[in-house]
């Protein structure tokens, strides 16, 4: 289902929809910027955002439902050693060559069974302005520092990322250790994967 129609509220920054992602391009099967989930995931997802609201943090969502299709260009990107024009940003200190082994590129997703999200927050000020909140990195940081428990980032970035994970948890939705952003339906594992396109009017 559609995250808009159960959590409108939720900032949706689709990042495989868009060139600002760790290929440099739009992604295969994101012909829409739009967060699609299985029901019982956009409920929680949205559950977390109304608890989460009473601290004054928005979510922001970076990817949900993906197209096995884009799991396979993901594959393929990996596979290229001689593509490496997104190193800076997204994997500066790690072998591209490692990024399988070390977990950071799979060759199933469970965001491809709907049950799996990669999230941030903001904070709202008091005029409603969004301030971004420090979590020690950003989305799709391929490295030890992304580790949800590192130790190797400040101080406050630990704590919101321990107020993310807690909040997520009270409703289901348990971390990727190795992605502070990766939040997925506990006891899914074996629900159907999908190559549906993500089109929207």
């Amino acid at each position: 289902m559609r995250l808009a129609d159960v959590a409108p509220g939720i900032r949706q920054d689709m990042r495989y929809a868009g060139a600002h992602n760790f290929v440099g391009r739009p992604i295969a099967g994101y012909e829409s910027p739009a967060c699609w989930l299985r029901r019982e995931v956009a409920q929680a997802l949205a559950a977390t955002a109304r608890d989460l609201d009473k601290r004054r943090w928005r979510l922001v969502v970076y990817d949900c439902y993906r197209p096995e299709r884009a799991v396979a260009q993901f594959l393929a990107w990996a596979g290229d050693a001689s593509e490496q024009s997104t190193k800076a940003e997204f994997y500066p200190r790690t072998p591209k060559a490692k990024l399988f082994a070390l977990g950071y590129i799979a060759r199933s997703s469970s965001h491809s069974r709907g049950i799996a999200v990669d999230v941030g927050a903001e904070a709202l000020g008091p005029a409603g302005k969004a301030v971004p909140l420090d979590f020690g990195g950003g989305f799709d940081l391929f490295d030890q520092t992304s580790w949800t428990a590192s130790a190797a980032i400040p101080v406050e970035a630990m704590a919101n990322r321990k107020t993310l994970v807690a909040a997520f948890a009270a409703h289901g939705l348990v971390n990727y250790a190795r992605e502070w952003w990766h939040f997925s339906l506990a006891g899914a594992a074996k629900a159907p994967a999908y190559d549906v396109v993500i089109r929207e009017p």
